[in-house]
């Protein structure tokens, strides 16, 4: 049976739930919108056999159950050779292989157990990945007693073993009938009478183990080392020991001779005479398939189905719990600092993108936070849909011939909040973490790191583009999660977190020696310690939901990101991750406070974090002294005539205060002395709204205002007792009579006082939602509702 036809029928058998989770795992339905539309089960068959979907299938896996995979591909190597065809290592794009069926080259279930797990200890490893590998699809049914793996693995088995490519392959591509017949001649051959006859006795020649092997043992020292470097793998070695016929490069299919005097090493000028070394493109040689399997023991590698151990770790001080929860309620507090700093005056954004150097150093000292700091809560917002960019519509220029060309100059574009922000000011800080921590562990970007070479000061609001962020950031967490309870690495040693973390994402493998992955892994780990992810670098709770989350697969969907409002009605492994966060947040921060202590030195204590209609009355009445676990506020003048210009009047304002305080505590006398001594000074000048004119019943007071140097630019001129006209408009008149010391209110014609209210400006929500259909080819647009549709359509009585 072909592998297409018993894959379908092992996806027909398969429930809804299976079916879904296997789609989610290969992203579908979107990635068929790039090839051929999944319709059909047949259609799901062909898509989950194809190179790019068997390839990102394996990108998630971590070393073990590769290892798996890869050993069984070189099993069926060593019993049926290696693939047919032409792989070309310097022009990967002239490769020609022959398709070639799974089925084909299925090998006896049994056996392969023998050989990847003679322990009983291992055999059960093997089987737990076998059966992880099944579920994937990666592990090709019928599930029994025989084994196959994709024609991907098996055309790349012999590459991912370091093998080269077969003597028949390169002497085709490489070389003319001279250049064969002196290969022939150095091994000894008889003479044959064409090419092709020539080139068939080398190719059998070489597929004789012994006698490559008996050849090898007479190569001089200079060969043989060369021979034990190439052997391992990888096959290539730069070499001047072939030239074109025609002395240069001559394109991709270029014929070479052994360049006159040779290579100057004596050792590869003896191999390449032998055919043990042939061209594989310019200035470059390759050791054949049959020599490399010829001088390799028959062994397979080490299978390593565990995570490496970490060995170097400390115990965690007491009250690590304690640190992630003071981190976390921090955390929450500095970034409701930054959005409200934002919202009350948004930021311009520079013209190449992203916000200025300036402006970020003006929230951090607003704030009291530090720009690194100010640049990630302004990241992780952004792209959690809190602020946006947001530019007004550009003014029309004037039109005419003497219409000046100056004036159809763009609108600044601002970063706003968004309609969303408005919703997630209002929440506990639990529930506020949410979209903040989501974004974090599933955004392409490590948004503190910023590399030690770049020409440019780091900058907020940057494009997340970041390949390696999410695999560092799993990873990581991944290897974390491997330490028993109360235990942490050891400070300053990353080599071994991060080849733990290599073995969980092998991606990372190539590069564990680079300074640029330990300045990322730096920079995931400070993240974290701020976040309260970790604890002296050990997982919190909220650590393994993030770390679920990820196993989720929150990150294939951005940027639309699970937790940041999307539906998640289809998708129910998402759904619980984010009930599992939302849950390790609101155990790990404390119920809000409701009341503050107020002294009688106008300062207000809340102790732990303040619930939002506190923080809401305290911030219109007084100004943050300090925070921590206890946080300052201090009442002022100047804050109580703010209060009371938004239309406060003292009892009200006395009787809130009253009802916040704690354990109904009176008011000190003298913060009810100052609200009341305010409020009696507070609105005796008025400014009315259709003359701009200025009015007071204390005529005094008017004939002092209008003796105010400071005043002069309004053209102030008394026009009654008590009142006074001003020739700029109301709004100037009331900052300049603010700015010169006074406390006027606006008045309507009416007589009414006009409460005076900044607009909120908004930018439009644009987060996308998590299930959507590719724009070529419209249908389901979630792996739940696919599967619901292909199941469907193969037990219709039509199909």
């Amino acid at each position: 049976m072909k592998s297409t036809t018993a894959l379908k029928n092992w996806l027909a058998g398969l429930t809804v739930e299976e079916l879904s989770a296997l789609l989610e795992l290969r992203s579908l339905p979107q990635a068929s919108g790039y090839g051929h539309p999944v319709r059909t089960v047949e259609d799901l068959a062909v898509h989950l056999l194809s190179d790019a979907s068997v390839d990102h299938a394996l990108n998630a896996l971590h070393a073990g159950d590769l290892d798996v995979l890869v050993a069984i591909a070189q099993l069926a190597d060593a019993e049926y050779g290696p693939v047919p065809g032409q792989r070309d290592p310097d022009r990967p794009w002239n490769s020609r292989l022959e398709p070639v069926d799974p089925a084909e080259r299925a090998l006896e279930r049994e056996a392969v157990l023998c050989r990847l797990a003679p322990a009983p200890a291992m055999r059960m490893l093997v089987e737990e990945a076998l059966a992880r590998l099944a579920a994937q699809a990666l592990l090709l049914p019928p599930h029994t007693k025989k084994i196959m793996v994709p024609a991907l693995l098996h055309r790349n088995s012999a590459a991912l073993q370091g093998y080269g490519r077969t003597v028949d392959v390169l002497l085709t591509g490489a070389f003319n009938a001279p250049e064969v017949h002196a290969i022939a001649e150095h091994l000894g051959l008889e003479k044959a009478g064409t090419r092709g006859a020539c080139q068939r006795r080398i190719v059998a020649f070489f597929q004789d183990l012994g006698r490559v092997r008996a050849l090898a043992a007479q190569a001089p020292p200079a060969a043989r080392d060369l021979l034990d470097a190439l052997v391992p793998g990888p096959p290539l070695l730069r070499t001047h020991c072939f030239m074109t016929r025609y002395g240069a490069y001559a394109g991709v299919n270029s014929k070479f001779i052994v360049r006159p005097g040779g290579s100057g090493d004596p050792g590869t000028d003896w191999l390449a005479a032998r055919g043990m070394l042939l061209p594989a493109g310019y200035d470059l040689a390759e050791l054949p398939y049959e020599v490399a399997h010829a001088l390799r023991e028959d062994a397979l590698p080490d299978l390593q189905l565990t995570p490496p151990a970490l060995t170097r770790t400390v115990p965690t001080p007491a009250g690590s719990q304690g640190q992630a929860q003071a981190a976390a309620s921090t955390a929450a507090w500095h970034a409701e600092l930054v959005l409200r700093t934002v919202a009350s005056a948004a930021p311009t954004l520079r013209k190449a993108g992203g916000l200025t150097v300036r402006d970020t150093k003006r929230i951090a000292k607003d704030t009291g936070i530090s720009a690194q700091e100010v640049r990630l809560w302004l990241d992780l917002a952004a792209n959690a849909d809190l602020l946006r960019p947001h530019q007004e519509p550009d003014i029309p220029a004037p039109r005419g011939r003497q219409r000046d060309r100056s004036h159809a100059s763009q609108t600044p574009v601002r970063l706003l909040p968004t309609e969303c922000y408005d919703a997630w000011i209002t929440k506990l800080p639990a529930r506020r973490m949410v979209p903040l921590l989501a974004t974090w562990v599933a955004t392409p970007e490590i948004f503190t790191y910023w590399p030690t070479d770049a020409d440019q000061s780091p900058i907020a609001l940057i494009q997340p583009a970041d390949p390696l962020a999410i695999v560092v950031r799993h990873g990581i967490l991944d290897a974390l999660a491997t330490l028993p309870t109360g235990h942490a690495p050891a400070p300053g040693d990353l080599d071994e977190l991060l080849a733990c973390a290599a073995w969980f994402s092998p991606s990372l493998t190539e590069f564990l020696d680079s300074d640029d992955l330990h300045e990322r892994a730096q920079a995931v780990l400070a993240d974290a310690e701020l976040l309260g992810v970790t604890a002296h670098h050990a997982l919190t709770p909220l650590g393994h939901a993030l770390r679920a989350l990820l196993e989720a697969g929150a990150d294939r969907y951005f940027p639309a990101i699970p937790g940041t409002g999307p539906s998640l009605k289809d998708h129910p492994a998402l759904a619980d991750a984010v009930t599992q966060l939302s849950e390790a947040l609101e155990a790990l921060l404390p119920a809000p406070r409701t009341t503050a202590r107020f002294q009688a030195d106008l300062t207000a204590t809340v102790t732990g974090t303040a619930a939002p209609d506190l923080t809401d009355l305290l911030a219109t009445v007084a100004e943050r002294e300090s925070e921590g676990h206890a946080i300052v506020w201090r009442i002022t003048p100047t804050t109580l005539r703010r209060a009371f210009d938004t239309g406060l009047d003292a009892d009200t304002l006395l009787t809130q205060l009253s009802e916040v305080s704690e354990d109904d505590t009176p008011l000190p006398q003298p913060l009810t002395y100052t609200i009341k001594d305010v409020a009696r000074t507070h609105g005796q000048l008025r400014v009315v709204r259709s003359a701009c004119c200025i009015r007071s019943d204390d005529e005094h007071l008017l004939t002092e205002v209008a003796a105010t140097r400071s005043l002069t630019k309004l053209g102030l001129r008394k026009i009654a007792p008590t009142v006074l006209i001003s020739t700029v408009s109301p709004s100037d008149t009331l900052a300049a009579l603010r700015t010169a010391g006074y406390t006027p209110v606006l008045e309507a014609e009416t007589g009414t006082t006009i409460l005076e209210r900044a607009p909120q400006e908004r930018a439009e929500a644009q987060m996308p939602p998590l299930s959507r259909t590719h724009p070529r080819h419209p249908g389901p647009t979630s792996a739940s509702a696919l599967a619901l549709q292909l199941l469907h359509t193969q037990n219709s009585p039509t199909s």
